[in-house]
């Protein structure tokens, strides 16, 4: 019989020399067990083993064989051109998903790990060192806080003329359901116009959690203890009593920058893959089809069932444009002409309330781009005028009211009359 070479490992060795003691009788089988850790019934196994093949008995049986969970070759080389073609810089769990989902190639995160590592698809980052922070506890209610932030980046990918975006993004602190809307900016308008959106279709929430945007927050050393420095977003959430809250870093509002992150790798992807090219398209797709998978996967049971969100009244859904609106205040010239940016206003002869000079009336400018002017909540009538006025028109109208005075009385009217008389009364009196 041929010499044969057996490769053992020094644990096998250590194993081998303690059975052949037990074969031996140099110890016993409960000695062996508490030296290897093992059950009696394995030691009984293994002195078996070693008795029928000597040395291979200690040594698994699978060992250089190929196991028979293993990929086939064609399947992963399906695997490796899928992945090298349409999810080259996917993560491991993200292109395991999209081959499950897209391709029916039912495989293990943990495969799709060591393939992309093996074929250099995919490389480990190393984790910086960051400063700890204490995770807050969740809200207990959905609706009782939303994180809110915009996100400038380039989420479509140059697929359109602009080449960044800005992702204006609420998150529920109790539950991490997203709500997402792409827009040009983070200004006023995109602002009003997501959350108008918002309140129509889920309702007020208690309270919005958010930086110190100047869209949000007046940022002027001036402003700190006076209570009047408001934006615009501040006076339209007071008049829908929602609280707003202003956070100090962006750590403290951590769950809407880390779903940030997480959008830009996954909600970017699956547009590409949808072939979208413009921020229309993009939203419609983001609102029928990635939010409701998104949430669906990643969202959470809030430890309260009962949802805080407050439903608009009917009042308050008539007055969304002009809550939503940018307002400013005017003054009424001498002629009754309104200047706002460059635009000059004229207020007609026939109004609902009446209006003097020097009036301080507001101008709200809606989020169709559309000019109202009221007074006292009542809107004025007015006209827009092609330029600028020469020079204020010195009006003998000291005001302008609901009704036209254009009646002059006669001079026979009683009213004439009646001082005529008194007055010739006076004369004969004086003659006398």
């Amino acid at each position: 019989m041929e010499n044969q070479l057996i490769i053992m490992t020094n644990k096998e060795a250590q194993r081998y020399e303690i059975i052949k003691n037990l074969i031996n009788k140099k110890i016993t089988g409960v000695q062996a067990a508490k030296q290897l850790s093992l059950s009696t019934r394995q030691i009984k196994r293994l002195k078996k083993a070693v008795k029928e093949q000597g040395m291979e008995g200690i040594i698994h049986g699978n060992r250089g064989k190929e196991s028979k969970k293993k990929i086939p070759k064609l399947i992963k080389a399906k695997i490796i051109n899928l992945i090298e073609r349409n999810y080259l810089d996917f993560t491991p769990a993200f292109a395991q998903e999209k081959l499950v989902e897209n391709h029916r190639i039912k495989i293990s995160y943990g495969s799709v790990r060591n393939i992309m590592l093996e074929e250099g698809l995919y490389k480990i980052k190393k984790r910086k060192k960051i400063r700890y922070f204490s995770q807050r506890p969740r809200k207990d209610y959905c609706g009782e806080l939303i994180q809110f932030d915009g996100s400038y980046h380039n989420w479509l990918e140059g697929r359109t003329v602009e080449n960044e975006q800005c992702l204006l993004l609420a998150v529920d602190d109790a539950t991490g359901d997203i709500t997402p809307i792409l827009d040009k900016n983070e200004g006023i308008q995109a602002v009003f116009s997501f959350w108008k959106e918002y309140l129509i279709k889920y309702g007020k929430p208690k309270a919005i959690y958010l930086d110190k945007f100047s869209t949000y927050k007046v940022n002027h050393k001036n402003a700190v203890d006076n209570k009047d420095f408001k934006t615009q977003f501040q006076r339209a959430m007071q008049e829908l009593d929602i609280e707003v809250i202003f956070a100090n870093s962006p750590q403290a509002k951590g769950r809407v920058e880390r779903m940030n992150k997480t959008l830009q790798d996954r909600m970017i992807k699956e547009m590409r893959l949808a072939k979208i090219d413009n921020v229309k398209e993009a939203n419609e797709f983001v609102k029928k089809e990635f939010v409701v998978k998104f949430n669906k996967k990643f969202s959470v049971k809030p430890s309260k069932k009962q949802d805080l969100h407050r439903k608009l009244t009917d009042q308050e859904r008539k007055k969304l444009n002009n809550i939503f609106s940018v307002k400013n205040q005017r003054t009424v010239k001498n002629d009754f002409t309104i200047q706002y940016l460059n635009r000059y206003f004229q207020l007609d002869q026939i109004q609902p309330i009446t209006v003097f000079r020097k009036d301080s009336i507001t101008i709200e400018e809606h989020l169709d781009k559309t000019i109202h002017i009221c007074k006292k909540d009542t809107y004025l009538n007015f006209k827009e005028l092609a330029e600028k006025p020469v020079k204020e028109i010195d009006l003998k109208l000291a005001a302008i009211t609901p009704n036209r005075i254009q009646y002059t009385p006669p001079a026979d009217h009683p009213w004439r009359r009646f001082v005529i008389n008194q007055k010739s009364e006076k004369v004969k009196v004086f003659k006398n």
